[in-house]
């Protein structure tokens, strides 16, 4: 069994490799030639020499990306600023900035008004040449990948490379474990396989969590991956916040979370209690009578009455609300950046335990619902698509492809300025179509940052 040691400097060095996720702010396809003196400014960071960004009023543009298809599902390309309609909290905002970008090609058809500067006016700078309209992190949570589907795994890497990430795309990819990897916001697709064959699963398996040490909260080492792996996720979206009028997709390979895994199977661990489960098994199969069992097994104490075990798991019926909790606060900064979660698992169609794994069925499949779910829940908030329980991921990969080649980047400055309303609810409708019977996709909250305390 692995060690908390050992796993914890794995998670340390895990969550270092993010300062190496590094891209232009800007994104340029096509960028001048950089002092060799300066670094390469990450994510979210300014170029020396750059004007600062500009806030209106102290309140930031708020963008959401929205897609917007007939009946037919064909994407509508032609819609103007004038048909958009977006409501946060129930009232209208005025549409500051509206992007298209139809078939990877970016399209700026109103974008807001220059800010007012004192003192000398320069001539404005020649825009940038730069088409390309997505970005991409591909994040590998070898901490929560099944060690022996590693090939698989890597298939399924291959396959989004493959299918998904085109020429011009920017991408850049990270792992949480042992896998190391952590590659540079590129174009360049040779890297993307260069990682695949880095990639190696490093899940607990279900006897490591079964065996695990126990806390009031739940198992210690299945609580310390999961921040690890939250975390690492967290640094890299705030990176992202500063950079819009992007497509930005966060593809997320991982076997889900449960932070209460096999609670039965775990509190029976050990000999003595061990044996008092065959015993209960034995009684409920019939095989020895009431009286019996009390006379074999009544020294042993049952850990479902007894006071200190009890006293011990108390907090433990917190731990899906706890891992509700941990998933809503990575998907409010993901909204916050404009970025959708892509989740993959590549346990693909699940049907049953592994014929070595001693588990009940029921707590198995318990674990496998909430793992799963904890998937999909990550996705649903953020706008994205959890492709969980199935063998064949062609049709999703064709379908994110699809949605996040063609979509509006919608912007406004919002109209509430109270600070400590941070959760707004967000709502976009297009006017003028309502017999057209149109799907529109997009997020439907944001969350406004902490200010400093």
């Amino acid at each position: 069994m692995r060690t908390m040691r050992s796993d914890s400097q794995r998670g340390v060095g895990a969550a270092a490799l993010v300062a190496a996720v590094v891209c232009s702010a800007a994104v340029l396809a096509q960028a001048p030639a950089q002092d060799p003196a300066q670094p390469s400014p990450t994510v979210g960071q300014i170029r020396s020499g750059a004007p600062p960004p500009v806030f209106r009023a102290g309140v930031t543009l708020v963008t959401t990306d929205v897609i917007v298809r007939d009946r037919d599902g064909v994407f509508l390309p032609d819609l103007t600023r004038e048909e958009f309609t977006v409501f946060e909290n129930g009232i209208e905002q005025e549409i500051a900035s509206l992007v298209l970008v139809h078939g990877g090609r970016v399209y700026n058809q109103f974008q807001p008004p220059p800010p007012v500067q004192e003192g000398i006016i320069l001539p404005a700078s020649r825009p940038p040449n730069d088409l390309a309209g997505r970005i991409f992190i591909l994040f590998v949570d070898d901490l929560h990948l099944t060690t022996t589907k590693t090939p698989r795994i890597r298939q399924i890497f291959k396959e989004i490379a493959d299918t998904l990430i085109h020429e011009g795309d920017l991408f850049g990819i990270i792992s949480t474990g042992p896998s190391s990897i952590a590659i540079d916001m590129t174009y360049d697709r040779n890297r993307l396989y260069e990682a695949m064959g880095r990639i190696t699963g490093d899940a607990l398996t279900i006897r490591d969590q079964v065996e695990l040490q126990d806390t009031s909260r739940g198992p210690s080492e299945v609580l310390y991956r999961a921040h690890v792996s939250f975390k690492t996720a967290r640094d890299v979206l705030k990176n992202l916040e500063e950079v819009t009028d992007r497509r930005k997709v966060f593809i997320y390979l991982s076997n889900g979370w449960d932070f209460n895994p096999f609670p039965e199977s775990r509190l029976y661990n050990g000999s003595e209690n061990s044996r008092l489960r065959v015993g209960q098994a034995r009684l409920n199969g019939g095989q020895i009578t009431q009286d019996e069992f009390d006379s074999l097994y009544s020294d042993f104490p049952d850990p479902l009455t007894d006071p200190l075990a009890v006293l011990q798991r108390q907090g433990q019926q917190f731990a899906d609300a706890d891992l509700s909790i941990q998933l809503a606060e990575l998907a409010r900064v993901a909204n916050r950046a404009n970025t959708s979660f892509y989740t993959f698992d590549p346990r693909g169609l699940v049907a049953a335990p592994d014929i070595n794994e001693n588990i009940p069925i029921e707590e198995w499949q318990a674990h496998i619902f909430k793992t799963q779910n904890s998937l999909r829940m990550l996705s649903e908030l953020t706008g994205g698509m959890a492709v969980v329980n199935r063998n064949d991921y062609g049709d999703a990969l064709r379908e994110i492809d699809a949605a996040t080649s063609d979509y509006y980047i919608v912007g406004f400055y919002t109209s509430n300025p109270d600070p400590t309303i941070r959760t707004r609810r967000l709502r976009v409708e297009i006017a003028g179509r309502a017999d057209e019977d149109l799907d529109i996709k997009s997020r439907t909250h944001y969350s406004l940052p902490r200010g400093p305390a």
